[in-house]
């Protein structure tokens, strides 16, 4: 296996395109094909670009040397992307039970809080030395968009219903049937088109990356 074969490789192992991996080190698509069809050889910058950007060692570039084995990293971000998923459907959960309940606007702010720490720990996962992280973000963003959003959007409704319904608009966090079936119901079809465009958008992303990198050479 010589340094084309190597690069290639590990790029393959990356999940990346030849343009993703160009981006990361700052040539074109062009030059990363080249180097992966022997065509050319990186300088040593890159070299030094490549070890830094796959997590390995020049030796193991330019030799084929492998690096001493690393103990493997203790926590998975999709762990934290689990727990932060969970933290904040409860912060949702509770949110509308606690106003349901006493019907008081300070449930919002119990929603919001407690979101805030869910995100807090899927960000510290894709912060630390943790391994999966692209997996994990998915694993995040696809449930949460519909957790996260829906307080948000809730109050924003509420308080316009009620400003163009001629009645004093409550905040909650969830919409409210007050001013018409019509407005009730778009604000329902309005949420769910964000949250499925998004999800779509993650989905299709994750699929062009992965095919640009099962079809490039």
């Amino acid at each position: 296996m010589n340094l084309a074969d190597r690069i290639l490789r590990l790029r393959k192992a990356k999940g990346i395109s030849q343009e993703e991996l160009a981006d990361k080190i700052g040539v074109s698509r062009q030059a990363v094909s080249k180097w992966e069809s022997e065509q050319s050889v990186p300088d040593i910058e890159k070299i030094i670009l490549l070890s830094d950007y796959f997590e390995t060692t020049t030796d193991y570039l330019l030799k084929g040397i492998e690096p001493v084995s690393e103990p493997d990293r203790a926590y998975s971000a999709a762990v934290f992307s689990i727990i932060g998923t969970t933290i904040n459907a409860i912060g949702l959960v509770s949110s509308v039970a606690i106003w349901l309940q006493k019907r008081e606007p300070y449930s919002i702010g119990i929603g919001l809080v407690m979101m805030l720490l869910g995100t807090a720990v899927f960000l510290v996962g894709q912060a630390i030395d943790t391994k999966d992280k692209a997996r994990a973000k998915r694993l995040f963003v696809l449930p949460n968009i519909w957790i996260l959003l829906l307080i948000p959007l809730s109050c924003c409704f509420n308080l316009c219903d009620g400003l163009f319904g001629g009645f004093s608009g409550e905040l909650a966090p969830v919409p409210m049937l007050g001013n018409s079936f019509v407005t009730y119901g778009l604000c329902w079809v309005i949420y769910a088109a964000i949250c499925i465009t998004v999800d779509l958008l993650v989905m299709k992303k994750e699929t062009r990356s992965k095919g640009q990198s099962e079809t490039m050479p």
